[in-house]
């Protein structure tokens, strides 16, 4: 009788035990967060458009698929309820045509609208968006968001630090943060850092911070001069980290801007968050200084020189592979991908014209002509067809490339079917769409080696940290397009003047706070 006692009362502690866990897991899981988001870097001054395929929206649990963080079974995961919305993410690229921002737009609402009320959402973007007809796309983004589904969800904004922040977007986000790596080596650092700062908040009930400082900075500098690899931007953002890092602050970050779009937001910007006005006033209004006082120590991350320049530094080199960048018509940035001036510049120059000639790899142009002749002829077949300049023919018209084909695969996501084609000494990676070469699988998939050709030319800025390993020496030649990074030359009329470097001569902007109003306070 004893023993059956004793059975019992274990087994009515182990079912007490089991239903205190699921108690515990229910109650770590009430919260409810929805994730939503479009990111694009799109340039004003690049004559292509953006259409609605290129976000390439991902709905329903096939948006995790872009946070690891959130996977299946991880910590993360467990500690709320997520509701996946719409998460669309574009290569960079010219303006979004209105009606592919407004049916993006209107799924993204419909869905939160469907599935509401929510205690927080995670807001995932780029920033630097432009839109047909509209100045500020993520701020008339989040302001349609809060019409849905109010003001007392907490929002919780992830960034790219290329990307503007404007008033609007500030004052309807609750937390905010960005990256502080350029190139973007810490980007899902960065989300995954947005999503916890936003999970915090709900946990321990102390929700919308209670301060958020905005300063904006006249100053608006290409990437290309503010990579995190060199002084003054490593310096800078390595303050940062030790900023957010301070009692009373829940996050802080620096926004360099995108300086390739005509809006009056784009320029540089300093946000912190948290609880302590004293603290927080004194950080952002010395990060703010800190960036304006380094304003002239900013310089190009490599050295710079004209295309022809360029490329006679190349052909005299011995580090092979010489890399050079194809700066202006940069794919990453927002150019169109298929201005042919540099291109015509390789195929004119006569050492590259012999089929001995030292080995040059272009990395890419479009031609769907050419791809036709190519599935039609194959490898070792010759083709004849018009590449480039279907988009942006302001620099040169259209090329004729008559060459062998040395390779031919189909399936890429972005570029759908590539093609080498060689002439004289040279091979060209041709795509049926646009293409930006980041690894060297991209270019081994195709029976090539870049890493022991002696010239490698890429439509890029800054290189990606495989190609910077990879280089023997490197250099970025200043050529025109959408994203040209003589600034200069671009015909800014909308912006807000006086702008660094643009007006060099400036008086020093006030660079005190200005403190944005809660998301519920309209």
């Amino acid at each position: 009788m004893r023993m059956k006692l004793i059975i019992k009362f274990t087994f009515s502690v182990f079912v007490g035990l089991l239903l205190s866990c699921k108690k515990l897991k229910e109650e770590s899981s009430e919260l409810k967060i929805a994730i939503a988001g479009l990111a694009i870097e799109s340039s004003t001054f690049s004559p292509a458009l953006t259409h609605e395929e290129a976000f390439r929206a991902k709905t329903g649990h096939a948006i995790f698929d872009y946070y690891p963080f959130l996977a299946q079974n991880t910590a993360m995961r467990q500690r709320a309820n997520w509701i996946p919305i719409l998460k669309g993410h574009a290569l960079p690229g010219g303006r979004v045509t209105r009606e592919a921002y407004e049916r993006l737009v209107i799924k993204t609402l419909d869905t939160l609208n469907k599935y509401k009320p929510y205690d927080g959402l995670f807001f995932d973007i780029h920033g630097a968006m432009s839109v047909e007809g509209l100045d500020d796309a993520e701020g008339d983004f989040i302001e349609r968001i809060r019409k849905v589904i109010g003001t007392q969800t907490l929002i919780s904004t992830s960034m790219d630090l290329h990307g503007n922040v404007s008033q609007k977007l500030a004052q309807h986000t609750d937390l905010i943060t960005c990256y502080r790596m350029a190139p973007h080596e810490d980007a899902l650092e960065s989300k995954e850092r947005a999503v916890e700062n936003l999970l915090i908040r709900l946990e321990n009930g102390k929700g919308k911070p209670a301060f958020k400082a905005w300063i904006p900075i006249p100053i608006l500098l290409p990437g290309e001069k503010t990579s995190t690899r060199v002084e003054p931007g490593k310096s800078l953002y390595e303050k940062v980290g030790h900023a957010a890092a301070q009692e009373g602050i829940i996050d802080a970050a620096i926004w360099i801007g995108y300086a390739w779009a005509d809006e009056p937001r784009n320029h540089a910007v300093v946000m912190v968050t948290g609880d302590d006005k004293l603290i927080i006033k004194k950080t952002a209004e010395l990060l703010a200084s800190s960036f304006w006082e380094k304003r002239y120590e900013f310089e190009f991350v490599a050295p710079t020189t004209t295309f022809e320049k360029s490329l006679s530094n190349a052909l005299s080199s011995k580090k092979n592979p010489y890399i050079i960048s194809d700066m202006g018509d940069n794919p990453t940035a927002g150019g169109a991908g298929d201005v042919t001036w540099t291109l015509k510049k390789i195929l004119d120059h006569p050492e590259l014209k012999s089929i001995d000639g030292p080995e040059l790899i272009y990395a890419s142009i479009p031609g769907p002509g050419l791809i036709e002749q190519a599935n039609l002829v194959g490898v070792g077949g010759k083709v004849s067809a018009y590449v480039g300049a279907q988009i942006d023919h302001r620099y040169a018209p259209p090329i004729k490339l008559e060459g062998t084909v040395e390779a031919l695969i189909h399936g890429d996501m972005n570029a759908e079917t590539e093609a080498v084609v060689k002439v004289g000494s040279v091979k060209i990676i041709v795509t049926k769409r646009r293409k930006p070469y980041h690894y060297e699988k991209d270019f081994t998939r195709l029976g090539l080696d870049p890493r022991n050709s002696e010239i490698l030319v890429v439509k890029i800025g800054y290189l990606v940290p495989e190609l910077y390993d990879m280089r023997g020496d490197w250099i970025m030649a200043l050529t025109p397009g959408g994203v040209d990074q003589n600034l200069d030359r671009l015909d800014y009329k909308r912006i807000k003047r006086p702008m660094y470097p643009l007006d060099k001569e400036m008086k020093d902007p006030d660079l005190k706070v200005r403190w944005i109003s809660s998301s519920g306070a309209y």
